[in-house]
């Protein structure tokens, strides 16, 4: 996707971990905090995705929003990270991991990577849940506070696809950018929700 994906994926290449172990998502998290000033703008300097009803459902994304309610939110995340999981009226229903903390998005990941629609890692590779699904199970618990309905109108951008084997990339990288709040206040109300 990004040179930024390109030079960590080298990085864990060089380093011996192992893609989409718990491992992996640990080396890619601690990465990720590290890093400073991760331009939203450059990640989303990518070929633009076309949208279909089909290719949507259990994809990653990146994009900019604009909430339509955003003056009664208590806060919300202008760069969201999701994981389409349905279409809504008006738009969709998807699942932004940035609401979670770093470690509850780890654990959170690793339960989602159970249920994909095969064990190719490549670019047909798809999470394979739904929203009963998530109510269903203990171990998606984390999903209460990710879960939201985007409007379509109120995308400001194109959509950047996250490709199955930049999963874990995209998902520790600290590209979330709240509005109203920081985001100690978002993950403790994330906690509570939980």
């Amino acid at each position: 996707m990004s040179n930024l994906f390109n030079k960590l994926e080298l990085q864990a290449f060089k380093s011996g971990i192992t893609p989409r172990t718990k491992e992996s998502r640990d080396w890619f998290r601690r990465k990720a905090l590290a890093l400073r000033n991760v331009s939203r703008s450059a990640l989303m300097k990518e070929e633009p995705v076309t949208l279909s009803d089909r290719s949507v459902v259990g994809s990653m994304y990146m994009f900019f929003y604009d909430p339509k309610h955003k003056k009664t939110l208590p806060y919300y995340d202008s760069f969201p990270l999701v994981i389409v999981i349905d279409k809504a009226e008006g738009g969709f229903l998807g699942l932004n991991l940035h609401y979670l903390p770093p470690i509850l998005r780890a654990k959170f990941l690793d339960a989602l990577l159970d249920i994909t629609s095969n064990d190719k890692y490549d670019e047909s590779t798809k999470f394979a849940l739904s929203y009963s699904l998530l109510k269903k199970s203990s171990k998606y618990k984390y999903f209460k506070p990710c879960i939201k309905h985007y409007l379509a109108s109120n995308v400001k951008s194109r959509f950047a696809k996250v490709h199955a084997p930049e999963w874990e990339i995209a998902a520790f990288l600290p590209t979330a950018d709240w509005q109203k709040a920081g985001k100690s206040t978002v993950y403790s109300n994330s906690r509570r929700m939980i």
